[in-house]
């Protein structure tokens, strides 16, 4: 199966909600956080009102017709927030789609998009224990930024 990355379309913008509750790392063993934990203000920022300011960009990858996957920045003071200037980014796959590279093509993409507008950095922010995303945002050129103990918010240089 292949995949193809595109922009998000304004009628798609819902299913961020839906990739940002994928996009909470969830320890092996435990349960996965209740729903509502998407309505707190620390996890509307990624969402609420996305696509009217300048800096939103979002893209999706898609397979077979369906969108498996959403990656997407705005300037927000998030988890992954340095400051005013640099956005932060959130991707998520399908559980069925992990694995596959398509994280690494898709990330790579707003990465490429993102440059492409002119922004100077993008951040980020990761559990420590989530390792498989932490070595992929490394081989992409992150950097951990501040070290909080359980989770990096980690930066990579686009200029």
């Amino acid at each position: 199966m292949q995949v193809c990355v595109r922009e998000l379309r304004r009628e798609e913008i819902p299913l961020l909600r839906e990739f940002l509750y994928l996009s909470i790392f969830v320890p092996e063993g435990q349960p996965p956080l209740p729903r509502e934990i998407l309505d707190t203000p620390e996890f509307q920022v990624y969402v609420r009102n996305f696509g009217k300011e300048p800096h939103d960009c979002a893209l999706v990858a898609e397979a077979e017709g369906q969108v498996v996957g959403a990656a997407w920045a705005r300037i927000m003071e998030d988890y992954g927030h340095l400051d005013e200037h640099t956005p932060s980014l959130a991707i998520a796959l399908l559980p069925s789609c992990r694995g596959q590279g398509w994280g690494e093509q898709l990330l790579q993409s707003l990465l490429e998009l993102l440059q492409a507008r002119g922004e100077s950095g993008v951040s980020l922010s990761v559990q420590r224990e989530n390792r498989r995303a932490v070595n992929l945002y490394r081989k992409l050129g992150f950097a951990v930024a501040v070290d909080k103990g359980e989770e990096y918010v980690m930066r990579k240089e686009l200029r």
